[in-house]
């Protein structure tokens, strides 16, 4: 009996090329697809067959390299793959594969993959060149003074400009891929010794674990596939930011950054309420103005949220409001309920809102003329709205876009329309469900690392709340770190 002779894995490159070609034109569009270029070539006396995807790769990079590899310098007696790279691809980023999964990845992602006849292995050449544009400053994140650089769709362009500002080897970026389709480029950021371990071992692991065909939204497909959220909750647990200075700020204070190829956004974990209601701007200025502005902006969002569902309450029960306070209920009468006009007016402010985003620039003056002043003024000609319930619903929403992160702006906005709702319907009873509900919800959250939301107000920390409610001096809040260092490391008696 004879025994049976052991096949040949599919799995790894053959020593031949011509198997080797063939399995490239199962695996790829080759012939098919305009933008795959495959030819054939000669290195050294050598067969040779390459491929790449035009419009990824350097071509003056390209150009020059293959012209040395088909001239007859140096090119006789290529005898292996280690003096070949030695002797050709001295200065070239070069990896060596005998695995077809990985080799068609890397074509799919920019590389260029080389192929010798009497060699068993591939080797991928790295001269990329993805379309890019400049590191411009983000529109939802401009400051008065500071740096106007921005992230850009290239994840490596991304990195770069952290590397740029923290100089420190303990800076570490993992890559990973992502989708099984995509498989979109996803970096992990931190720094050894400052960001918690534990933190760092569960975001590994959540990434490497996704099931997912590709993502398709980039870093926010990314965000919605770590994060499982009840549906009733719209806050955000990760914060989204696309200015390096920022993101080299929370590393530097033990965050771990996510970086997500072809999105400009990063995405900055643990994150908690508070973090949400900082900006770059508050450390731009000096210390004393800093903390003016952080204020203010608090003040700005307790107004977004309880302002008009307060005034709707007032104005509704006119007897139980002192005398001071009587200016506040509208003398002019509407064909609509305040309750009615409200909702009316959110709704037709949101419509303002996503038709300023899709009119283009040319237009936009003209449409928030015409939505702003003659809308408004007509509908308080035909009785269809009151003055009072303009300006208030107006008060309001301009707080709202004092809030730095769109997204957590997005949350307190549907919470206020529910208090609304709710007030409207069942008045005091209503406005005291409403806002316990908004409590009880910023309450239950976790962040990704299992810590409250409301952290450092619930559970309390008084040296934390005071760096939030404070724009301190950098020297004093770096004194404050290295005191709390100091005690972790003190050995106990």
């Amino acid at each position: 009996m004879q025994e049976n002779q052991k096949q040949p894995s599919t799995d790894v490159l053959s020593a031949n090329l011509s198997t080797n070609i063939i399995r490239l034109k199962k695996e790829l569009p080759i012939g098919k697809s305009f933008d795959i270029i495959a030819r054939n070539i000669t290195i050294g006396g050598h067969a040779g067959y390459y491929v790449m995807i035009n419009g990824l790769v350097n071509s003056n990079l390209f150009l020059r390299l293959f012209q040395r590899f088909q001239s007859n310098l140096e090119t006789d007696g290529v005898d292996s793959i280690t003096d070949f790279i030695r002797i050709q691809l001295g200065n070239t980023e070069v990896t060596r594969q005998t695995e077809w999964k990985p080799v068609i990845t890397g074509i799919l992602s920019g590389y260029t993959a080389l192929f010798i006849d009497g060699f068993s292995e591939g080797l991928i050449l790295d001269m990329r060149n993805y379309p890019a544009r400049g590191p411009e400053e983000p529109d939802l994140e401009k400051v008065t003074r500071g740096s106007r650089d921005g992230m850009v769709e290239t994840i490596i362009f991304n990195t770069a400009l952290v590397r740029r500002r923290i100089r420190d080897p303990h800076l570490v970026y993992e890559i990973k891929k992502v989708g099984s389709r995509s498989q979109t480029d996803v970096a992990i950021g931190y720094i050894q010794g400052v960001a918690d371990d534990h933190l760092v071992s569960h975001i590994r692991e959540t990434i490497q674990n996704l099931d997912t065909e590709a993502l398709v939204m980039g870093e926010k497909t990314l965000e919605e596939l770590m994060i499982k959220k009840r549906w009733y909750n719209p806050f955000p647990q990760a914060k989204f930011t696309e200015r390096p200075d920022v993101v080299s700020a929370h590393l530097l204070e033990g965050h771990v950054a996510i970086f997500v190829d072809t999105s400009p956004s990063v995405m900055l974990f643990p994150a908690t309420l508070f973090h949400f209601t900082q900006h770059s701007e508050d450390y731009y200025q000096n210390p004393l103005v800093g903390t003016f502005i952080r204020w203010i902006r608090f003040t700005a969002i307790f107004i977004s949220i309880f302002f008009t569902p307060t005034w709707l309450l007032i104005a509704e029960n006119p007897d139980s409001i002192p005398a001071f306070l009587s200016f506040l209920v509208p003398e002019e009468q509407a064909y609509f309920p305040l309750f009615i006009q409200l909702l009316l007016v959110e709704l037709n402010l949101e419509i303002l809102r996503m038709a300023s985003i899709h009119t283009p620039s040319s237009l936009s003056t003209a449409m928030s003329i015409i939505g702003g002043l003659i809308l408004g003024e007509y509908a308080i000609q035909i009785q269809l709205l009151t003055p009072d319930t303009v300006l208030f619903m107006a008060i309001s929403s301009l707080a709202t876009y004092a809030v730095p992160s769109i997204e957590f702006g997005m949350g307190l906005r549907i919470y206020r329309v529910f208090i609304l709702v709710t007030t409207g319907l069942l008045s005091y009873i209503g406005y005291i469900v409403g806002i316990g509900t908004l409590f009880w919800v910023l309450y239950s959250t976790r962040s990704f690392s299992g810590l409250r939301y409301t952290w450092p107000l619930i559970p309390f920390d008084g040296k934390a709340l005071s760096n939030i409610l404070l724009r301190k001096p950098i020297i004093e809040v770096k004194r404050q770190k290295e005191k709390q260092q100091a005690s972790k490391e003190k050995p106990v008696k």
